[in-house]
């Protein structure tokens, strides 16, 4: 058998290769005029590959599917048994088999695949994985397709900019600080805490903003990731 030289390359330890790191988003859902449907996902994966560059995690890409709250209408989504069942479980099987690796850290960057952790710990028994669950993105981003999901985009460059004035029209897309979202706003104290947010303030694009969203997710991520390697040196003694 081949002796791999697990030391090479910029890694911050040898181990880090039994830790991967997958990214969770959403592919179908609206965010507007500027934003694209993917755009959780399109963050979610950046985040999880600029981990991996930083410490050697290996990246494992982004899962296709998500799930959402009933009472949020803004794109397609599965139910969350159909997430774990039929997408999670089976790319975390196969990346503990053919990815030698024995610890998984899930980026999520929609904030409707939160229910989600309530299954890990099964996975984990079952998969005989640990696994840990990375929400800092969805966290401190604030409304959904506002100023701060708009400002990450505009470093990305996911933002089609001709549009941001348009983008900013909550009359016409509703899903834009979940403004018209009467349901979801009656039932989810956050929501409507975030739409009275941007009813108030308005939606604006700040690459500074942008900039330290992206930084503080990351920093929290690589703290997971070392959270994880810790644990996985720790098990050798």
């Amino acid at each position: 058998m081949v002796k791999l030289r697990y030391e090479s390359g910029n890694v911050i330890s040898s181990q880090v290769h039994r830790v991967g790191i997958l990214a969770l988003g959403s592919h179908l859902e609206n965010h507007g005029a500027a934003l694209p449907i993917d755009t959780d996902a399109k963050i979610a994966s950046y985040l999880a590959l600029e981990a991996s560059f930083r410490t050697g995690a290996k990246f494992m890409g982004v899962l296709y599917a998500a799930t959402e709250y009933p009472y949020v209408p803004h794109g397609i989504h599965i139910d969350v048994e159909d997430l774990v069942e039929h997408h999670l479980k089976p790319t975390l099987k196969s990346a503990h088999k053919c990815l030698q690796i024995d610890k998984v850290l899930i980026v999520n960057g929609h904030g409707g695949n939160v229910p989600l952790k309530d299954y890990l710990k099964d996975l984990e028994d079952e998969l005989d994985l640990r696994i840990q669950f990375n929400n800092k993105i969805v966290e401190i981003e604030g409304p959904h397709a506002g100023s701060g999901e708009l400002s990450m985009g505009i470093i990305l460059g996911i933002v089609d900019e001709h549009k941001i004035k348009q983008h900013c029209n909550i009359d016409e897309y509703h899903e834009v600080g979940m403004v018209g979202f009467s349901e979801a706003r009656a039932q989810d104290p956050g929501i409507d805490k975030g739409a009275r947010q941007l009813e108030k303030e308005g939606v604006c694009v700040d690459p500074v903003l942008g900039h330290k969203l992206l930084d503080d997710a990351l920093t929290s991520i690589e703290r997971d990731v070392r959270t994880l390697l810790k644990e996985e040196e720790d098990s050798y003694y």
